[in-house]
């Protein structure tokens, strides 16, 4: 039997991450994305790995892919020429969005475009109606004529009203698109989102065609290219519900991905979980571009159905275009080694949104940036060897930080480089601390009794002050902590989530009816399962969306064991209740109960866990000395360093403390303890 090599690829917005997990061992390197031909880094990385493994890429099983190419796309607005197709009267709707704003009281916020302009967006005389009654019937002559007026676009969305319940009108456009203009891409509102809110659906299926004949070219060629170099293995893109899915699954319904690297993120994070048998966790990613954090609980990342990308105020709640799909819910912040510094009018240092990326990246890189970066302030501080940073392919240069640090931000505050740098350091830490108490008190969560879990280029420089910041006790980085989303996409399984509204009361139940919505969506979601491996064993795990009726949102009520097979109102009302209260404090007696959305997730089952055994104490461990700036006094601490690999199974250290590796940096803060664990977790305990 040939052993298998699995690749996982994760290109990030600063660096493309690869790892090749062979026997038991994981290989992994990274590269600076290629923004022009994402597939260059892909290859580059891979002849790496596979050199350090002594494998050919012709030895590859299987490629796990995630990227921020859709997003981006997005965000930059460099899709196709994409036309809506949509029904009479509802022109609009993407344009008038909710009509809620994000900031009250501002009367000049600034809402991101539609990502599909006015005068390409087309209506047709069709009419269904909220029960799924047709009320004006499609005219198969009024499409044929519409067609002709299509030619030149190259994608093009389909999104009818209450077209979840009947797709037979956008079904009929598909057919009639096919025949009159074959080589044009159509992505239909029913297939890609099927469920209730037109704005969320018409969005998002918009997206998805906006997205698609790029997604399609690009995956097209990473096949070809990998084959010419001898990787004809399959490919499998990681998608934003935290599965894998088919190249060609992938191709049809791109805007899945779009949170694909964070997610991957998310898995690896649940799995180190899993292994240390914890059940709330602070997942804590933070790469070059961005920072993401994510609550899991007993061992599963918590997940949503909507979120936003593009915000035209970034990280600001309602001001950015929803994505109605299934995610893993995390809050993103732009923090990232790369997020830029400067002073604002008001005389405050602020860090990102804004980032160097790869192309110049931070002053340090020594490739043209004349701005400081986070990375910028870490070479600074002592957190960075100059000499060693990405294993020491990226020679670093602490002479351009310092000019950039006075330049953009010490010149203007009477401060040093130093002084500088640790401000810098200070506000995105604060912006980070911030985020993750908001998102714990959106959840009804409070951190003080979550470990961390830190992984990411950048995290393990940050996380102990994270740490100290939020009042967290413990934290974990695991082995491969760097490249943390790529080792996650190996570590996921083969998913997918079907969805669709159905409204329906409590007091007016149909259990026949709701047997047969699990039913379908079972089988639609094991279908795409079973298209990345016939033979799979799969698993389903059905919830509802439910709600108080009059209220404008709904909250997930998981249906296990004989729920899930034989749902009854009196069974669903207790969860309900129960989930309500969790989240808000009390249950409402007396008001109606209603579910609007019903969804069912295939997947296969996750290898079996090995729990990491308990350590025996085997020792103290000392490094060499290395000056730290101790971020509590606010002054250079003598602190020292020392390479993972010394921190064996038990052996203990004391910060303040620098631990490193090819990949990053970890920062042990004064004040606490680290230990080495059997599987190669770093565990930093605060003992004072």
């Amino acid at each position: 039997m040939t052993e298998e090599a699995n690749l996982g690829v994760d290109i990030g917005g600063t660096f493309t991450d690869v790892v090749l997990e062979t026997g038991g061992r994981l290989h992994s390197t990274k590269v600076l994305t290629t923004y022009a031909a994402p597939e260059d880094a892909i290859l580059d990385g891979m002849r790496q790995v596979c050199a350090k493994a002594g494998l050919s890429p012709s030895a590859l099983t299987r490629i796990i892919h995630g990227t921020t190419l859709a997003t981006n796309a997005l965000i930059e607005r460099r899709g196709a020429r994409t036309a809506l197709v949509t029904t009479e009267g509802f022109r609009d709707v993407i344009e008038m969005r909710t009509e809620s704003r994000f900031e009250q009281y501002d009367l000049n916020i600034v809402l991101p475009e539609p990502l599909i302009p006015r005068d390409a967006r087309f209506t047709l005389r069709e009419r269904v109606d909220a029960g799924g009654n047709i009320l004006t019937p499609l005219d198969r002559t009024e499409v044929e004529a519409l067609a002709d007026r299509l030619e030149g676009f190259d994608s093009i969305a389909v999104g009818f009203l209450h077209s979840y319940l009947r797709p037979d009108h956008e079904r009929l456009v598909r057919e009639v698109l096919a025949d009159r203009l074959p080589t044009l891409s159509v992505s239909l509102s029913s297939d890609v989102s099927p469920q209730m809110r037109e704005y969320e659906r018409f969005n998002t299926t918009c997206a998805n065609a906006y997205v698609k004949p790029m997604m399609e070219s690009y995956l097209g060629r990473l096949r070809e290219r990998l084959a010419h170099e001898g990787a004809a293995c399959p490919i499998f893109l990681m998608h934003s519900g935290g599965g894998i899915v088919s190249i060609e699954t992938a191709a049809q319904f791109p805007v899945r991905l779009v949170e694909s690297g964070p997610a991957g993120g998310a898995i690896f994070a649940a799995d180190v979980a899993r292994r240390h048998n914890l059940d709330r966790v602070l997942s804590f990613d933070m790469g070059g571009t961005t920072a993401k954090i994510c609550l899991i609980r007993d061992g599963q990342p918590k997940t949503a159905r909507v979120f936003e990308v593009a915000r035209s105020t970034r990280f600001k709640k309602g001001s950015g275009m929803p994505i109605s799909i299934p995610v893993i819910d995390m809050v993103e912040i732009g923090a990232g080694g790369g997020s830029l510094a400067h002073v604002d009018s008001m005389r405050q240092i602020r860090v990102g949104p804004e980032s160097a990326g790869s192309e110049p990246g931070p002053a340090a890189y020594g490739r043209g940036g004349l701005r400081p970066a986070v990375s910028d302030a870490d070479l600074i501080l002592g957190r960075l060897d100059p000499d060693n940073f990405a294993g020491g392919t990226i020679l670093l240069h602490p002479d351009r930080s310092e000019q950039a640090l006075v330049a953009e931000v010490g010149g203007h505050l009477g401060m040093d480089a130093v002084q500088a740098a640790f401000g810098v350091s200070e506000v995105v830490d604060e912006n980070m601390a911030n985020a993750a108490r908001v998102h714990a008190v959106e959840n009804g969560q409070d951190l003080s009794d979550y470990t961390m879990i830190a992984f990411g280029g950048a995290a393990p420089l940050h996380a102990g002050r994270l740490c100290e910041k939020l009042g967290i006790t413990r934290l974990l980085v695991p082995p491969g902590a760097g490249v943390g989303s790529a080792i996650g996409f190996l570590r996921a399984p083969y998913a997918f989530e079907a969805t669709r509204s159905v409204y329906m009361r409590l007091d007016a139940f149909d259990g026949a009816l709701a047997r047969t919505i699990l039913a379908d969506l079972s089988e639609e979601a094991a279908g795409f399962v079973r298209s990345c491996d016939p033979h799979a064993d799969v698993r389903t795990d059905a919830k509802v969306y439910m709600r108080y009726k009059g209220q404008g949102w709904e909250i997930p009520v998981a249906l296990d064991g004989d729920l899930a097979a034989a749902p009854t109102a009196d069974a669903l009302g207790h969860r309900f209740a129960l989930g309500y209260a969790a989240l808000f404090g009390r249950a409402v007696e007396g008001l109606p109960v209603e579910i609007t959305v019903w969804a069912v997730n295939a997947a296969t089952p996750l290898a079996p866990t090995v729990p990491t055994p308990e350590t025996r104490p085997a020792g103290d461990v000392e490094g060499t000395p290395r000056r730290l700036f101790d971020p509590v006094t606010g002054a250079w601490a003598d602190g020292r360093t020392l390479p993972r690999e010394r921190l064996t199974d038990g052996m203990v250290a004391q910060g303040p403390l620098a631990v490193t590796e090819a990949e990053t940096t970890v920062i042990v803060p004064r004040g606490f303890t680290v230990t080495g664990r059997a599987d190669g977790v770093l565990d930093i305990r605060r003992t004072s």
